[in-house]
């Protein structure tokens, strides 16, 4: 089994959304639980895994700019929503016996350690789950450019974006019957279509350090373990 794993390195993008199950607001336990299950999973192949995980279940800091509020206080708002995100996801992989640590680009030393390369690569080289809060600690940037900053910062083989449908399509499949799924699309398809799939900087981040974004659903449960190991259902955005 090792020998087939297709990435030995990877950072997964896990929408703060995700998290709330069911529910409109917060963190559904059960469903961190869940994430933090398939996270242990994969990690048993043999795989480093780090984590960005967004805050729109808690705080987006457009709400405030879309009503005339300051952007910048806005988005620092959001940051922390992700850090009460990154918290609750180690919470549950300590869990189930998974080392974890939180690194955030916004220093709050009481809570959890503060973001460097150097700090982060020595937990993944210690064998724990880094999990990365605070976005890119910047205003202006979503956590989809955080995941692509970390992804280059940590060598990793590969960017997985869970997301809430299997992969890539044309279209809203959920609104369209009609979209059509890719199985491939290179970083350039994505930006000269303009799909939705993640923010122009995170796409051309990744396509400079070249580095494969696999879009998987969160919702189905071992999935990222399958594709890992050659299976499951993706869209491999690469060059």
């Amino acid at each position: 089994m090792a020998s087939s794993i297709r990435y030995r390195r990877i950072l997964v993008k896990v929408s703060g959304e995700a998290l709330m199950g069911d529910q409109g607001f917060g963190i559904d336990v059960s469903v961190a639980d869940r994430i933090a299950a398939d996270i242990r999973e994969a990690r048993e192949l043999g795989v480093d895994i780090s984590v960005v995980i967004g805050g729109g279940n808690i705080f987006r800091g457009v709400a405030v700019a879309s009503k005339g509020g300051d952007r910048v206080t806005g988005d620092h708002m959001g940051m922390l929503a992700t850090v009460i995100n990154a918290l609750a996801l180690r919470t549950s992989l300590v869990k189930m016996g998974v080392d974890a640590v939180v690194l955030s680009a916004i220093a709050m030393p009481e809570i959890c350690e503060s973001f460097s390369q150097l700090k982060a690569l020595a937990h993944q080289a210690a064998g724990r789950v880094v999990i990365f809060a605070g976005g890119t600690g910047n205003p202006f940037f979503t956590t989809d450019s955080a995941g692509a900053l970390r992804a280059a910062e940590m060598g990793a083989a590969a960017l997985f974006k869970a997301t809430q449908v299997d992969g890539i399509y044309s279209a809203d499949p959920k609104k369209n019957p009609d979209a059509e799924r890719y199985d491939h699309l290179t970083h350039d398809d994505v930006l000269n279509q303009g799909l939705a799939v993640m923010d122009v900087a995170a796409v051309a981040l990744t396509r400079e350090n070249k580095i494969p974004i696999v879009v998987f659903s969160i919702h189905e449960k071992g999935e990222l373990a399958r594709i890992l190991s050659g299976g499951g259902r993706s869209t491999i955005v690469s060059d």
